[in-house]
């Protein structure tokens, strides 16, 4: 299966980290932080949303959408180089993570945030940037595998997860039940910064390789 790590374990991967690190003023190094941490949050709860057979279903018909095909990964470096991040895309970002998150994308803001070291807004843009390139590579998973049904998006999202898939769900489920006051948020940034602790380098660790330690 191609998962969304050997998508991004690529050109692809560098044009995704140095196009957000100048459109956003942040260095390559936090950038990487930001999207080892969001993107594993946003498979985590779209995997969630998906576990319904009304979530499921939700999610394969705005797969559906020719926007989601996964034309946005061969667009990466024109979406990411001029002179702002296109409009159409935050836009869409916004939605979707609006949607896979149920309101609390904010509390995930804090935790990209407290992980990586970056504000919260540009933490939030990072999330509105990773949102269409994760749907953008799931639509293309979702046509190449022919998936149609609860099972098979439920297996992709699990696939495209690795192995901490288990740890991952449980920091998702965290953030989306926090009530705001902060604490939760410094524990999750906690367990995601000691992921090196968990089987499988944990949450931190899932992406961790996958710049090649840029």
């Amino acid at each position: 299966m191609s998962g969304i790590l050997d998508l991004l374990n690529s050109d692809l991967g560098k044009t995704l980290i140095s196009g957000a690190s100048k459109q956003f003023g942040q260095d390559e190094g936090k950038t990487t932080s930001a999207l080892n941490t969001a993107l594993p949050l946003i498979l985590g709860a779209m995997k969630n949303n998906a576990s319904t057979p009304e979530g499921a279903s939700g999610l394969l018909n705005a797969l559906g959408n020719s926007k989601h095909s996964g034309g946005i990964l061969d667009n990466l470096g024109s979406i990411l180089g001029g002179s702002g991040v296109d409009e159409d895309v935050l836009k869409d970002g916004a939605g979707i993570i609006g949607h896979v998150f149920g309101g609390k994308e904010q509390n995930v803001a804090q935790a990209v945030s407290k992980n990586s070291g970056i504000d919260i807004g540009t933490a939030m843009n990072i999330l509105k940037v990773a949102g269409p390139l994760v749907m953008g590579a799931l639509g293309k998973e979702t046509r190449n595998k022919g998936v149609a049904d609860q099972n098979g998006i439920g297996d992709l999202l699990g696939g495209m997860l690795g192995g901490a898939s288990q740890n991952q769900q449980s920091i998702v489920t965290q953030l989306l039940d926090a009530d705001g006051d902060g604490s939760v948020i410094d524990d999750v940034a906690g367990m995601l910064l000691g992921g090196g602790n968990k089987k499988k380098g944990g949450l931190g660790g899932l992406l961790g390789g996958l710049f090649g330690g840029k």
